[in-house]
């Protein structure tokens, strides 16, 4: 699992960018510009973009992949590393490592948490990349 759309205000359908990177792309993955090129983001970085394909291998350099724009009107659907019993509603968490999930840290969270299908390892957050 990973950062998947489940809603948007104003029930526009978030169009596909086209974007230079040299990773491994998962679909859901959340990514950042680093240099001119798609990177991971994790911890307290603030994604930029969502992958929207899936390589097995690192793909050659500066190859374009579709990605979608993160935007305050979008709430994601991610499941998380970590027990969130001591995270509440409005919370900020960071992501993991493999920025595919987040964390129950609080410290320097970029993912505001804005609902939620349980507080235990592996259950679904709903969240928010807001400024």
């Amino acid at each position: 699992m990973a950062f998947h759309i489940h809603t948007v205000e104003g029930g526009y359908i978030p169009s596909f960018e086209y974007l230079p990177a040299s990773i491994t792309p998962k679909v859901g993955m959340a990514l950042k510009l680093l240099d001119g090129k798609l990177a991971l983001a994790s911890g307290t970085d603030k994604p930029e973009y969502i992958s929207m394909c899936e390589k097995d291998e690192a793909i050659v350099a500066d190859e374009l992949i579709p990605v979608i724009k993160v935007s305050g009107a979008i709430t994601f659907a991610a499941p998380t590393t970590a027990a969130q019993t001591a995270v509440n509603i409005g919370d900020k968490v960071t992501i993991h490592t493999d920025g595919m999930q987040v964390t129950a840290t609080k410290t320097g969270g970029c993912a505001v948490i804005v609902g939620r299908e349980g507080t235990d390892v592996g259950d679904i957050q709903y969240i928010r990349f807001d400024s």
